[in-house]
């Protein structure tokens, strides 16, 4: 092969690779625009201070909080043991833990509603607390695939931190749960805070297992994600996009921070 058929080939290739790069940014770039391009600013503006999308996003934010705090304080023990220890069924475990992020949302929201039927789920309802239905719930629906989620990011994190760390710090006199906290946890903040930003934008992206577990009842189970649902169901086309452009900002906000804090991983 001469060189100038290598050079073509390999600009062929290249051509190729970009062309189907910008291909892909063109689709969603042209279908977020086209959202945008539909509302203007005073429709905007009074879907989002609307009663309806205040109590929305004042759900969505309180719920995805919580959840996000359950999730991080699971979640980092979880995700360690997974990075560092070899354990029986380590294997089954660790996808069983994925299960959630590559199931159907939907099936979360039927796993709790069947689950609440069993005599413990009863028992939980009477004695403990009751999820169907009600807003307690949208913290259990976010939760079941947000913390899979979670558990991923985090361990990506702690995977990033190189093992030897923490057999020197050992070496010079550190326990192992020392060792945690002086080295492996300050190296791998960036990547945990990331982790955390990500789990909550996904809870607050939640929509399958909340209308499957909660319903979708205004002033009641209304995040946003529901808010859109209702919106559309009853051709509010403009509060829906106004709602969802919410949503984009909030996914675009946390993406940026992701990539800011050098997050790595998966992302669902």
């Amino acid at each position: 092969m001469s060189d100038t058929q290598y050079r073509a080939r390999v600009s062929l290739f290249r051509y190729l690779v970009v062309s189907g790069l910008l291909l892909m940014v063109g689709v969603i770039t042209i279908t977020l625009l086209s959202m945008v391009t539909y509302l203007d600013a005073p429709t905007f503006v009074s879907a989002v201070m609307s009663a309806e999308v205040l109590f929305a996003i004042k759900l969505t934010a309180v719920t995805t909080t919580i959840t996000t705090a359950i999730a991080m304080t699971l979640g980092i023990p979880a995700s360690y043991a997974l990075s560092r220890y070899r354990f029986p069924l380590h294997s089954l475990i660790d996808t069983i833990i994925d299960l959630p992020i590559v199931l159907p949302p939907l099936v979360a929201g039927i796993a709790l509603l069947v689950f609440f039927q069993t005599p413990m789920g009863v028992w939980i309802e009477e004695h403990v607390a009751r999820f169907v239905f009600t807003q307690k719930g949208i913290i259990l629906a976010q939760f079941v695939p947000s913390a899979s989620f979670a558990v991923r990011a985090l361990k990506a994190a702690f995977d990033s931190v190189d093992t030897r760390m923490e057999q020197v710090a050992r070496t010079l006199g550190c326990n192992e749960r020392q060792a945690f906290w002086k080295v492996t946890f300050p190296l791998a903040r960036n990547g945990l805070v990331a982790g955390m930003v990500m789990t909550w934008a996904r809870a607050a992206g939640e929509f399958g297992p909340i209308l499957m577990f909660c319903g979708a009842t205004r002033f009641k189970t209304e995040v946003l994600p529901i808010a859109i649902f209702l919106n559309m169901s009853v051709g509010k086309v403009e509060m829906a996009l106004s709602v969802t452009l919410i949503l984009v900002i909030l996914a675009t906000g946390a993406l940026l921070a992701f990539r800011k804090l050098g997050g790595r991983g998966y992302l669902w």
